[in-house]
């Protein structure tokens, strides 16, 4: 009787213990899952240096973008070729050395080919130099740009006329939780119309970076960018300028689980809520 009892007991603690390992082998839950760097690991125009070495995770497209430097520019002053392969600890250049020919700089020591360019400029200074001329004028009238290269003029922050990039209906709001959505989500089918939501010039158009699928990047002043992810087809380039309702890209399913407009606003690379700026009344 009791070699019975103590039998049916030992029996259930063998079961608690087989099901209590059982629930101990499964796997911790796990709510996010690093993929490597996407946009909000970049911030635009926080390279300022001359030189920069590569980390983990950058492309050249990225490093272009926080140096505020077209990437075919960046890639011929290091004498890099398509695809534009980097490592990490490789020094690039960001910016061209200039030359300096002030009155404080010395001759002693250039090679001879320097040392006569340099003497042949000082020449025709003092050819085009006129007496009553005063030389803040002269220095005015030397173009700086090629004719054809657009200036980079962007409107204050508060001259910036705002529009909707997409007329499809919000389907997930900005969130100001650590994981939460950084910007507006629209809805919508494939080939449905994305448009710029300022004036600007795109500074990026690729997918490059993770998460975002093909991408435009809109700088309109030194303060704002917008982005725009998940496209199927970009209608811009690079260095390309655009106004406020232009369609720039149409929508679809680039590394996202559905149809969708992922779109940012980016305040000196601080996410803030689109809402804010948008036009009220559309959405």
């Amino acid at each position: 009787m009791y070699g019975r009892k103590f039998s049916v007991v030992g029996t259930v603690i063998l079961v608690f213990a087989l099901v209590g390992c059982a629930q101990r082998q499964a796997p911790a839950p796990v709510e996010r899952v690093y993929r490597g760097p996407t946009i909000h690991d970049f911030e635009a125009n926080s390279l300022s240096g001359d030189r920069y070495t590569v980390q983990r995770g950058d492309t050249l497209y990225s490093i272009a973008f926080r140096a505020n430097v077209d990437v075919r520019a960046l890639a011929r002053l290091n004498n890099l070729g398509e695809p534009y392969t980097i490592y990490p600890g490789q020094s690039l250049r960001l910016r061209a050395a200039t030359r300096q020919t002030t009155g404080a700089t010395s001759t002693t020591g250039v090679d001879s080919g320097a040392k006569k360019e340099y003497v042949e400029d000082k020449s025709k200074e003092k050819v085009t130099r006129r007496s009553t001329e005063p030389a803040p004028e002269r220095r005015a009238t030397t173009p700086t740009l090629v004719p054809s290269q657009p200036r980079d003029v962007f409107p204050a922050s508060n001259a910036i006329n705002w529009r909707w990039p997409s007329k499809n209906q919000v389907i997930r709001g900005f969130s100001t939780a650590a994981a939460g959505n950084k910007g507006l989500d629209f809805g919508g089918s494939k080939g449905d119309p994305v448009y710029a939501a300022a004036a600007g010039k795109v500074v990026y158009a690729g997918n490059a970076l993770k998460g975002y699928g093909n991408l435009i990047i809109l700088k309109h002043n030194d303060d704002y960018i917008t982005a725009y992810a998940h496209n199927d087809r970009l209608l811009v380039s690079e260095q390309q300028w655009v106004s406020a309702g232009d369609e720039i890209a149409v929508m679809g399913d680039t590394d996202a689980e559905q149809v969708k407009l992922h779109f940012e606003v980016r305040f000196r690379g601080k996410s803030v809520n689109p809402r804010h700026y948008l036009p009220r009344g559309s959405q």
